[in-house]
């Protein structure tokens, strides 16, 4: 695939906890819909972030994943995508206290 197109970027933020700063869903090449991806700030780069995908604890307690990019390239368009909302939407909010143009708070208002 050599197009990736990722869009309507969600970003739902969270009491900073462990790393965790917000939700994240996305829509990729305008036919898959991601919903609950973490979104972390990084363990080795503290100016870093890193995408954790949502996976399911199965009764027998081992994690099964749900989605997540198989290719190097789906990977960095999606983190790459998100990451750059995050920032444009956090340097929008930092300027005024408010977060918004397609950030909302995790009950789904926006602010």
């Amino acid at each position: 695939m050599s197009n990736i197109s990722v869009s309507d970027i969600q970003i739902f933020p969270v009491r900073p906890n462990n790393g965790l700063i917000a939700f994240v869903s996305c829509v990729v090449n305008d036919t898959i819909y991601i919903g609950n991806i973490a979104l972390f700030t990084s363990f080795t780069n503290p100016s870093g972030f890193r995408l954790a995908y949502p996976n399911k604890r199965m009764p027998n307690g081992q994690d099964a994943s749900c989605v997540h990019p198989i290719t190097k390239e789906a990977g960095l368009a999606i983190s790459g995508a998100i990451i750059e909302k995050y920032l444009k939407v956090s340097a929008k909010s930092e300027g005024n206290n408010e977060v918004n143009n397609g950030v909302k708070k995790h009950n789904g208002h926006k602010k």
